[in-house]
């Protein structure tokens, strides 16, 4: 139908049938959005506005997929799309939509392969943290922080991300002179901190040669070693080992594995942190579209895939989630990266603009909805003398 709506094909059998489709699909798609309070040219700031009726079958065959390539491609508009996902989450419309080929082929071949091997993995570093230093820091705080900020007492998002850094090193009740193991280090901000303030080896492994190469300059001075490496090839002994931020790449079949290398490389009585985004259920892949355009092969590990792959292995001592925070830090982004956008209008183009739009929001919407979470799990190897004081 849509193929010859697009080719101009103009016999009245082909046009009657393509009209009766597009109407029963736009009929369902209004209706499953005012089970949200979201309306089609409504004039409350998260009703929709269609430029283009195809939109409805697009997004009735393709899901979340075809809603967010859209949007991409101007077909709608929201005035505050952060509260149209929130919206559309919190009334778990995704749950209503009919499974499509897209998203049943993405869960096959999430079953099916390792989709986070040592390969693959390097795709997410080309595709989106090789995007551009000089973007990402219009965007982000002088740390340099791409992972949720902790704003209790803070005002900025600067001041929430120092805050953010200093309870992850507190919780690690870092000394000076010890060593520090960081698995996935982002632009080296953890690993300056942890130097700078509280007198620490770091120890970093990341597979973006972008991040690598700003982290080094960055830390040039201090005891701070980078290694363009994948995590699972970390040696050595260690005090305390962190990952901030890296655990969603590392995919369903190696979670053990990445315990494993936490274990294997913390010094018995020592504390290991990993700060993660979850999510509330278990699953095998990431919402197609971030996946396809943001974050490939990235998923979100659930309660029951951590608590399994650490079993045996550590000791649990602290579980903390804060995942409301990640909301506003997604919004203090959001706001930067408007603020800064014709600096990089030339060189990104409309389309990334668009996308980065959809990206931001939908995640903001998602936080909010309370869908997705952002946690803090403090480990320990070994007998750790006395008992272990959580941190707020």
């Amino acid at each position: 139908m849509m193929t010859g709506i697009q080719q101009g094909v103009s016999s009245p059998s082909s046009a009657s049938t393509g009209e009766r489709a597009t109407g029963g699909a736009e009929q369902t798609i209004r209706a499953l959005l005012e089970m949200a309070d979201i309306r089609v040219g409504g004039d409350r700031p998260w009703d929709i506005q269609v430029h283009n009726p195809e939109f409805y079958a697009r997004f009735l065959g393709q899901g979340t997929l075809g809603l967010g390539e859209a949007y991409v491609d101007g077909w709608w508009d929201s005035p505050r799309l952060d509260e149209t996902f929130n919206k559309a989450i919190t009334a778990q419309l995704q749950n209503k939509l009919r499974m499509n080929w897209p998203l049943a082929f993405d869960l096959i071949k999430a079953r099916l392969f390792n989709r986070q091997n040592k390969a693959l993995s390097k795709t997410v570093a080309e595709v989106h943290y090789n995007l551009g230093n000089d973007f990402y820091a219009d965007m982000l705080d002088p740390y340099m922080q791409y992972t949720c900020a902790y704003w209790k007492d803070a005002k900025t998002l600067d001041e929430a991300q120092v805050n953010k850094l200093d309870l992850i090193c507190r919780k690690l009740d870092l000394k000076p002179g010890m060593t520090v193991l960081e698995l996935g280090c982002g632009w080296g901000g953890f690993a300056r901190f942890a130097a700078e303030r509280y007198g620490c080896r770091v120890t970093a492994y990341n597979i973006s040669t972008e991040q690598v190469a700003y982290a080094r300059e960055r830390c040039k001075d201090l005891p701070v070693e980078f290694r363009l490496q994948d995590y699972r090839e970390a040696s050595g002994t260690f005090d305390r080992v962190v990952s901030v931020g890296m655990c969603e790449h590392v995919g369903y079949r190696n979670f053990r594995g990445f315990f494993e290398v936490i274990q294997r490389c913390l010094k018995e009585g020592g504390l290991a942190l990993v700060h993660t985004i979850g999510g509330n259920t278990s699953v095998t892949s990431i919402e197609p579209w971030l996946g396809k355009y943001i974050f490939p092969h990235a998923m979100l590990p659930s309660v029951t895939q951590l608590g399994k792959a650490m079993e045996g292995l550590l000791v649990l001592e602290d579980w903390h989630n804060f995942g409301a925070d990640y909301d506003r830090t997604l919004m203090a982004w959001w706001e930067n990266f408007e603020r800064t956008w014709d600096k990089h209008r030339e060189a990104y183009g409309d389309r990334f603009y668009r996308m980065w739009v959809y990206y931001l929001a939908c995640c903001a919407g998602s936080f909010r909805a309370r869908k997705n979470q952002l946690w803090q799990l403090v480990m320990s190897k070994g007998v750790v003398p006395g008992v272990y004081q959580a941190v707020r």
